[in-house]
């Protein structure tokens, strides 16, 4: 009996936000094929994963009813960690697989396994010698990066800073030389009640001539991308909405 593959499948970038938008908006509609056909899931969190294929049911219907699907949750403790290795082995997800039948890996917005906890189960899905298809859809990090102006031959997503304000702070002033010294666009993300914190902290702390970009509720209906300087970022007389998922970025 063949193994089965596991596709990676894209989830419109409107979670989390207040407005969402049209699947096809997002999706092709292969995407959307595939992700109807299959039946067990590896994800996150299931109750999100089955408001996601109720969308995809409203256009074309799933092959088993939702609740017939099979869920796997990735432990709650690694949910924010991109790369799980040796915390729980992700072999035991992937079982189904080997019993001839497809699988789909997905996150809570966007591409599975970037800026999200799913790498280390395409790693075991190679080490299993398995078949792994990515599927077609939004990618926010890298559509920051193209509507940032920031060099895109050269960058790093380092994912979250530190939380608390000393740590916050310092690691902003190293980024900060970094950026100076190799020209390296930074990228990371904060979750969106912490955005303004942020965006004030780095206000007080980067040089006047570094540039920053946010790209906020990207590809949906309050979708607001900008890049300054930061000494023109400190003459807005009020901040930019940040209420919304963003993406942060800073370069030469």
């Amino acid at each position: 009996m063949a193994n089965g593959t596991l596709y990676l499948v894209p989830t419109p970038l409107d979670f989390g936000s207040t407005h969402t938008t049209a699947l096809t908006h997002s999706l092709p509609q292969s995407t959307i094929e595939t992700a109807a056909r299959l039946t067990h899931w590896i994800c996150e969190n299931a109750k999100s994963t089955r408001a996601f294929l109720k969308r995809v049911n409203e256009l074309t219907p799933l092959s088993l009813a939702i609740q017939e699907h099979v869920m796997l949750e990735l432990p709650h403790q690694v949910h924010k960690k991109g790369d799980h290795k040796g915390e729980f082995n992700a072999k035991d997800l992937l079982k189904p697989l080997l019993q001839g039948l497809d699988m789909g890996l997905v996150s809570e917005a966007g591409m599975p396994a970037i800026a999200d906890p799913g790498a280390s189960v395409v790693r075991a899905a190679h080490l299993l010698g398995l078949k792994v298809v990515p599927l077609v859809g939004p990618v926010s990090l890298m559509m920051a990066l193209a509507s940032s102006g920031m060099n895109g031959q050269n960058f790093s997503f380092i994912g979250y800073l530190p939380q608390a304000q000393e740590s916050k702070i310092e690691r902003l002033k190293y980024l900060d030389q970094w950026i100076k010294k190799s020209g390296q666009t930074q990228i990371f993300i904060e979750t969106p009640y912490r955005n303004e914190s942020l965006m004030r902290s780095m206000l007080e702390v980067l040089h006047p001539q570094t540039r920053l970009a946010l790209a906020c509720g990207l590809s949906g209906p309050n979708e607001w991308i900008q890049s300054h300087q930061i000494e023109k970022w400190k003459t807005f007389k009020t901040l930019p909405p940040l209420q919304e998922p963003c993406v942060f970025l800073l370069g030469a």
